[in-house]
């Protein structure tokens, strides 16, 4: 358990210091990602962009793996 906490908060933090460059990639912003502008209310449904980064993770893991 130890294992997994320390490498989920490695990843985290590699996450958070790539933030600049991963948001000019352009995810976030896909066709298939929905988003519902009301008065008072937005809803933001990332569909394509979820598919895609568990595509991306699914291979990362399957390559360590091997």
């Amino acid at each position: 358990m130890q294992k997994a906490l320390i490498t989920l908060g490695i990843a985290i933090l590699i996450i958070g210091l790539l933030w600049p460059v991963i948001s000019k990639l352009g995810l976030g912003r896909l066709p298939g990602d929905i988003v519902i502008r009301r008065e008072g209310f937005t809803g933001y449904f990332p569909i394509t962009t979820s598919i895609i980064v568990s595509i991306v993770v699914s291979v990362v893991i399957w390559w360590f793996r091997r």
